[in-house]
Parts: structure tokens; sequence; C-alpha cells
């Protein structure tokens, strides 16, 4: 089922399943921010990906001397949420830990995410409680498409990522896209970098976090779309490679896929969450629509 919010600027739509972003759109202009899934391309919108991010070596994983079975970017993508509360400006969907689930991850967990709309932003907030008895490892990340172009006006070419600065540290993956533990310096043209449909032919950019936002602009419009994000691990920019796809996927993450060549272990699996018996852990991002 598919839920409908909205303010004075925004309105969104968020489907039951996933608990993921349908439709993000200004009132002002009527312009559909985030990409529609055409399935030519690629038919997601904007997937939550829990427990872990990216994709498992070999799909799988150890814990405690068992081997699990989980696809890429985790659990929740397929699964039916509930919806807790739902206000003018504001929904919340939980998922519950089951049978089901406990059979590609077994733990006891509560996963709630809230949608919450102030003046132009959305923001977006994860929150994870720990039901169980023992330390429960996690990631999660956040894998919103937003249209490029905005209008049928420009182009793919006309539109560029606005960072804070001038150099990035890129994370090294290999052609599987699994980590190779390796980074390099990647440097941009005044803080920008522009988008050409080649840059994915080898799949996604992966960057360290040394910012916590990001601006998608384009040089002839003075619309654009802000990412703001807190305590993540890694930005992610993606469409589908060797395509000509009218999307950006604007990543933030906290979390990495596997080692190259490696199984995880999920009690060292790198850059994941531990979460102590019957706490909670919260994180959010916020997306901003400035329009002209």
């Amino acid at each position: 089922m598919i839920h409908r919010i909205e303010n004075e600027r925004l309105i969104i739509e968020v489907n039951e399943t996933g608990a993921e972003l349908y439709s993000l759109k200004s009132k002002k202009t009527g312009t559909e921010y985030l990409w529609q899934g055409n399935p030519e391309y690629w038919e997601g919108r904007s997937p939550i990906l829990f427990p872990i991010c990216g994709r498992l070596f070999g799909g799988r994983y150890v814990y405690e001397d068992k081997t699990y079975e989980m696809p890429i970017h985790g659990i929740v993508k397929t699964a039916e949420f509930t919806v807790q509360n739902i206000s003018d400006k504001e929904i919340d969907f939980t998922l519950v830990s089951d049978t089901s689930t406990k059979k590609q991850y077994p733990f006891d967990f509560k996963f709630i995410i809230k949608y919450a709309l102030k003046d132009n932003g959305l923001g977006i907030t994860y929150i994870v409680k720990n039901d169980g008895e023992k330390e429960m490892p996690f990631s999660f990340g956040a894998h919103p498409a937003f249209n490029v172009p905005f209008s049928n006006k420009e182009r793919f070419e006309d539109y560029y990522i606005e960072f804070k600065q001038d150099e990035l540290e890129r994370k090294i993956f290999s052609d599987k896209c699994f980590d190779t533990g390796k980074t390099e310096s990647y440097a941009l043209k005044g803080k920008k970098l522009w988008l050409k449909h080649n840059l994915f032919d080898n799949d996604a950019l992966f960057f360290t976090t040394e910012t916590d936002s990001v601006k998608l602009k384009s040089n002839k419009s003075e619309n654009y779309v802000e990412i703001s994000y807190k305590d993540m691990t890694s930005l992610g920019l993606w469409h589908m490679p060797k395509t000509d796809a009218q999307y950006v996927c604007i990543e933030p993450w906290h979390g990495v896929p596997s080692d190259e060549g490696k199984v995880d272990n999920l009690d060292t699996k790198h850059q994941m969450i531990r979460l102590s018996p019957k706490k909670t852990y919260n994180n959010s991002y916020i997306i901003k629509i400035a329009e002209k």
C-alpha cells in the first residue's frame, strides 16, 4: 500500500513494502524529484539497506559458526512494514523480526523508519532497537535516486554534484564491487563532480565522508537538491552502468561491501554498528528541495 503525506511545499509517497520513498514532488513547480523506477534501467526508487550495505562475497556470511545467505543490501527491501503513526506531515513504519527474518539475520530487532516534512525538507530517521540478549552487529544505508534532469529543458550532462572541498578520498572497489581496502585521491573541478553517463561504466563511485552534505545542481537552473547526512562512513554515487539512465543515486552509507575474496564473519566485518542488548540506535538524513 502507498501512503501520501504533504505540507505547504512538498508531497511524498511511501510504500509499505520496504518503507521505500516512492515520490518526492514539489507543490510549487509540480516537479517530481525522485526517480520513478523505470525497469528498463532500474526499478528501485529509494530502497533502504539493512542489516548490510552492498554485496556479500558469495552471497553469504558466517555468524557463530553458522552460515547465512543474504541478498545485496540486506533483508528489508522487500519486507512488509507496518504503519505505526501517520499525520498530515509525518509517517512512521516499523518492521519487527520474525522467523522469516531470522533465517537470514538471527537477531531480535525492531527497525523503525520515520518520514517527516518540514518546510522544503524531508527528514528520514532510522531507529534500530536490539530486543535480544546479545550484541547485534548491523550496517544501514540510504539509496535514493533523483531524476536528472529535473526538466526536459536540460540534459544529464548539465548537472553536477557539489561538494565542500576540491579533493575527495575515493574507496577502491573490485570489478565485482567488493572492498579492496584501498583508497585514492579524487580531484574535483571547483568542488564539482560533473555528471556523465560513462562515469558509472565501472559501477558506483564511493567516497569516505569528509563532508556532511552535497548538492545536486544544474548549470542551467537555480533549483537544486541538497542531501545532508551525519555519522555515515561512505557516500556513493551510482546509476545503472553502461546506460543513459536519467537518474543518479546519492547514497549515504554506514557500512561497506565484503572484502574482495573473503566471506564475512559478522563479528569482524568492517564498519558495522554493534548495538548492545536492549539498546537503541538513531541516525538520519535530510533531503531539501531548493527552488527559485
